[in-house]
């Protein structure tokens, strides 16, 4: 059994459980130790958005820099997703769009962060790490080898959103859940994130979510041919000739762009 097809851990911890079950100080982060996480983490559910702001930026920063999984990285993961559904950052920030519809600010930034370092710890990462390092990457890096073996903790709570009546929150919401489903105990609910592409695609114009979306039917081996437009397709092809022009100067060996 390889690391990351464990069997699927037990329920998230609550939100108090992770702050006060958690030694912040013995873990490091991209600047020294956790040991001031706690208290920018707690202010996540501030009800004055404002402070969840600074938050966002006091707890999520020292976790997230140059796409790497850092010792308190998981720990971090596993709070956000534990606070997901707290009222504070379920319920509409102050202030509408253009269009009229409530933001949902700070539920859209931690999805999102979420998502990000899922694809920081996704199978192509580690693919890339193993040919630049060897096949034992995994074994001798703890804190992303925790953070695999953490997604169906965060999908379990991700999943939750993949109906919200905010497409902002609900495309989040999947482009967060592609990755995660990585996991050898997700596999099967690739099938209703399918259908969840799909919708996307037939509404969305946002480049980023629509390429992960694509890339990831096609990685599930679906035919996207009739879900493409014609802007999908020329970044399609803009994506492959930058691949092309960076493995040149590598000399041939090249990481895929992300999407």
């Amino acid at each position: 059994m390889t690391h990351s097809e464990q069997s699927h851990p037990g329920p998230l911890l609550s939100c108090r459980a992770l702050l006060n079950g958690t030694d912040w100080t013995a873990l490091a982060t991209a600047g020294g130790t956790g040991e001031s996480l706690p208290a920018a983490l707690a202010l996540l559910t501030s009800p004055d958005p404002l402070v969840r702001r600074s938050a966002l930026r006091d707890a999520l920063g020292p976790v997230t820099h140059q796409n790497t999984v850092y010792e308190a990285t998981v720990p971090v993961a596993l709070h956000v997703a534990a606070i997901l559904d707290h009222p504070v950052v379920t319920a509409s920030d102050p202030g509408h769009r253009a269009d009229g519809r409530p933001a949902h600010l700070t539920l859209v930034h931690l999805l999102k962060w979420l998502g990000d370092t899922a694809y920081d710890a996704d199978d192509a990462c580690v693919a890339l790490e193993e040919r630049l390092y060897g096949p034992g990457y995994l074994d001798d890096h703890a804190a992303m080898r925790a953070f695999r073996d953490a997604r169906p903790l965060m999908f379990s709570a991700v999943r939750k959103f993949l109906d919200h009546g905010d497409p902002d929150v609900r495309h989040t919401a999947l482009v967060a859940a592609i990755p995660l489903v990585e996991h050898p105990a997700l596999v099967p609910h690739r099938t209703a994130l399918a259908d969840h592409a799909r919708s996307l695609l037939a509404t969305s114009t946002d480049r980023h979510h629509r390429d992960r979306a694509l890339n990831a039917l096609k990685g599930w081996g679906h035919d996207v041919g009739e879900l493409e437009t014609t802007s999908d397709v020329a970044a399609r092809e803009r994506c492959a000739r930058l691949a092309a022009a960076h493995a040149a100067r590598q000399g041939g060996f090249s990481q895929d762009p992300p999407f």
